[in-house]
């Protein structure tokens, strides 16, 4: 568990400059991402994925302080998205020049796809995967469906989405990493079944005292009570 010195020192640590990247989508979109590179290739690794209307720009007032706790990050731009802290959704906005679907289903072969990427040139320890609302869903999903996809998975603020009862639930039963969860106090509701279904006892969900913030936005350090997430998810991250 981190002391009170080291999480002080995290949470002002500049992070590194974001490095622009680009890959290709399962049907050839060109996707785009931040690379955060801090740490040696051994490290552990964190692809955040953001929620809907979103782009990648809602990891950068956080992205300092996961890179001072030792991991390094690949922050994802879905086709289903759109903009956040300033940030253009690059990927959605090739989607949509070329007519593609950009559904929330729709960004499942691209975070495939940063999974896939990140394994292949940076990812050589711990993998974790990081969702927020409609794609901490499908981060469940993914890690409960593919087994050996990752070590871990945070999800914020997830639920059932998708127009099908059960739909995210059902592959949380598989699940075999351990597992976190958080939301907003009121969102509980939203998530309990899928957190019950999650078997074993490596798995932690959090609520804070306020009424806390819809997902990964939870953690902005301009955010009310965001202190008390991020007590939370370095007890988790701590973990790797």
């Amino acid at each position: 568990m981190l002391t009170l010195l080291a999480a002080s020192l995290a949470a002002c640590s500049p992070a590194p400059e974001p490095l622009l990247v680009t890959f290709p989508s399962g049907d050839g979109l060109e996707l785009s991402a931040d690379l955060y590179l801090a740490h040696p290739p051994e490290a552990p690794f964190i692809i955040l994925f953001h929620m809907a209307g979103s782009s990648r720009g809602e990891y950068r007032p956080i992205a300092a302080r996961l890179s001072s706790l030792g991991f390094n990050l690949l922050a994802l731009d879905q086709r289903s998205g759109n903009a956040s802290s300033g940030v253009a959704n690059e990927s959605f906005a090739r989607a949509r020049t070329a007519k593609l679907p950009r559904g929330y289903l729709d960004a499942l072969p691209d975070m495939r796809a940063a999974i896939a990427w990140a394994r292949a040139r940076h990812a050589k320890g711990k993998l974790l995967l990081w969702g927020s609302s409609y794609s901490a869903s499908l981060a469940i999903k993914l890690a409960g469906d593919e087994p050996s996809l990752c070590d871990g998975v945070l999800a914020f603020s997830p639920g059932e989405y998708f127009g099908e009862m059960r739909f995210i639930e059902d592959s949380a039963r598989t699940l075999a990493v351990p597992a976190f969860v958080s939301s907003a106090k009121a969102e509980r509701g939203d998530w309990q079944p899928i957190y019950d279904a999650i078997p074993g006892s490596a798995k932690a969900s959090f609520l804070p005292e306020a009424a806390g913030v819809h997902g990964s936005p939870a953690l902005w350090p301009d955010q009310e009570g965001s202190g008390e997430y991020w007590k939370a998810v370095e007890a988790f991250l701590g973990r790797f």
